[in-house]
């Protein structure tokens, strides 16, 4: 028993890039912002490099590539068979399928709506405005409303004009319907977590995702009389969940029969660990060089941001956490449902915040906040599921 529990008391971040990513991030920031002025042009340039249909750009190449490999590594640590038996799990999964899809997305938009477009409008600039992609398929005159946007000329192409803080808004709507990072399966195992159960969940959600993120991300910005680009919005699920959710599949069954599971658990996956946050700091780069001169101009904007992405994490963890307890599960399975919840699956909103709104749109910039906040504040999460294992019962009822 002894030697258990000092297992778990050594449990922590091993690996360079989690360990530090706050601060990965950081530099990823004053980076790309130097590189935005030394090279201006560079990721207007890189952005361009895109497929186009009907002379509107719709995938970037560089960045696709790039998500691609922020993604991949992430789904091809799904065992579907793990997945099939997880109804064993009940309460647990439940919790975190209704948390994650019926109450989150729901708050998140409530709570940036009041910071964003109440509170915060006159610091972000209540006149203040962004250029968002049109979307896909859409052909208005210049000068055109649609929703809460005008079409406008921007070097020879057509681009929505947007105010300021509902491009931010649609930033924080992406993030609020993308739960669940595999980042979860390390706050589950710092909060001494089941990490089977953990990886079952944050699984099930990634597939959810495939059918409801689209349905919801669709509704919440029609509501925010933002652009609904739905034929972008499916593309871009096809894109950064499915496509790396299928190559996952297929490469972990063939690389499991070859070399055997020994092999794929202790030496690739070991190798592609570091490859989705180093895919990730890369996108970053490029956000930030693009973004630089936004910032600068109004530092305080991440702040702006940051603020009620932080209190909706803090309000969905202490409900997740909070309804734990009353469906009395053990603190093993808690930890993980409320923290799971807690956390953004913030590769695939930066991904398609990038393809729905533009590489240079508010929109992405405040999924790349989420990033920002995402580790110091689950770290305090997780200290705070420690302090509190007395709440639960050993086993779950």
């Amino acid at each position: 028993m002894d030697n258990a529990d000092d297992s778990l008391n050594d449990r922590k971040l091993t690996n360079i890039f989690e360990r530090y990513l706050t601060v990965w991030v950081g530099m990823c920031i004053i980076g790309g912002i130097l590189l935005g002025k030394a090279a201006p042009g560079l990721a207007q340039t890189l952005d361009g490099l895109a497929l186009y249909v009907k002379g509107a750009p719709v995938v970037s190449i560089p960045i696709a590539i790039c998500l691609f490999f922020m993604m991949y590594p992430i789904m091809v640590k799904i065992d579907f068979a793990t997945v099939i038996k997880a109804g064993k799990s009940g309460k647990p999964v439940l919790l975190t399928l209704v948390v994650n899809w019926c109450v989150k997305p729901f708050t998140m938009y409530g709570i940036s709506l009041l910071f964003l477009g109440v509170l915060f409008r006159g610091f972000i600039g209540a006149d203040a405005v962004d250029l968002v992609k049109m979307p896909f398929g859409l052909d208005l005159p210049v000068g055109a409303e649609h929703g809460a946007g005008i079409v406008v000329l921007q070097d020879g192409i057509k681009m929505l004009q947007v105010p300021l803080w509902r491009s931010y808004l649609a930033g924080c709507i992406l993030l609020g319907i993308a739960p669940c990072t595999a980042m979860v399966l390390v706050w589950g195992y710092l909060a001494r977590g089941n990490d089977g159960l953990t990886l079952v969940m944050v699984a099930i959600n990634s597939l959810t995702m495939l059918v409801l993120y689209g349905v919801l991300g669709g509704f919440l910005l029609g509501v925010g009389r933002l652009p609904v680009p739905w034929q972008a919005l499916l593309l871009s699920i096809a894109v950064y969940v499915a496509l790396p959710l299928v190559a996952g599949y297929f490469s972990r069954k063939w690389l499991i029969a070859s070399r055997g599971e020994t092999w794929f658990t202790e030496k690739f996956l070991h190798v592609l660990t570091p490859i989705t946050i180093i895919a990730l700091l890369t996108t970053l780069v490029l956000l930030f060089s693009f973004k630089g001169e936004v910032i600068l101009a109004n530092p305080l904007t991440i702040l702006w941001i940051a603020i009620p992405l932080f209190i909706q994490t803090m309000l969905i963890f202490w409900i997740g956490y909070i309804a734990a307890r009353v469906l009395k599960l053990s603190y093993k399975d808690a930890a993980p449902a409320a923290m799971i919840g807690a956390s953004n699956h913030f590769e695939v909103a930066i991904a398609t915040s990038v393809m729905l709104f533009g590489l240079s749109s508010g929109a992405a910039l405040t999924t790349v906040v989420g990033v920002l906040i995402e580790v110091p504040v689950m770290l305090w999460l997780v200290r705070i599921c420690l302090r509190t294992r007395h709440w639960f019962p050993e086993k779950q009822s």
